[in-house]
Order: structure tokens, then sequence, then C-alpha cells
């Protein structure tokens, strides 16, 4: 068995850290190509997108505010920065947590056999 924080920041199955646990960008397979884990009801549901508006909200504020004051460039040079950081960051950090909140979820037994 794969440490959870391994296999949720490798974004891997669970069990064996070897398939891969997203089919799309943010959908999860249905079963690992590697174990056969079942994997169709493994949904951490909205703790993941939580997390990240919080703490990734948090961040880019900050960044943009400091940024603000620091360059005071005009709103056009924000829209073009910060639209492509929070659309790429965001999804890039809801699977890293959505793997690991799965992985803990495999850990710890909750809904799977």
């Amino acid at each position: 068995m794969s440490s959870p924080l391994n296999s949720g920041l490798r974004q891997r199955c669970p069990a064996c850290g070897k398939g891969k646990l997203y089919r799309g960008v943010l959908t999860v397979t249905d079963q690992c190509a590697a174990c056969g884990l079942d994997l169709r009801a493994r949904d951490p549901g909205d703790g993941p997108t939580f997390f990240v508006i919080t703490f990734f909200g948090f961040v880019v504020v900050a960044l943009a505010v400091w940024f603000e004051f620091a360059y005071e460039p005009p709103l056009w040079l924000h829209a073009a920065i910060w639209t492509p950081f929070i659309c790429l960051g965001s999804v890039v950090l809801l699977r890293i947590t959505k793997a690991l909140l799965i992985a803990y979820q495999y850990k710890l037994k909750v809904g799977f056999k």
C-alpha cells in the first residue's frame, strides 16, 4: 500500500500507488488500471473546493494587493495576470487536494470495503 501523502501528491491509486486517479481534468476514474480498485463512489464532496477557495483565494488576494501597491499597474494588466493564474492554480490545487482526500479516505477505510 502506498502512503496517502505520496499517492495523493502523485495523483495515483491509493491502494497500489501506480494507476492514474483521474481520467479527465477532475473526473475520478471508475477503476484503477493497475490493481482494479473500484473508485466509482470515491467522491470527496465539497471539501477540496472549500480548501482551495479559502487558502488559494487568500494567497491570490494578498499577491494582487501587494502587486497593486508595489507597481500600480492598469486594471487590464491585473486581469491579464490574475485570471490565468487563478484558473490554472485552482485546477492544479483541486486535483491535488481531491487526490489527497481520496487517499486518506482509503487509508481510514471510509466508504471502501
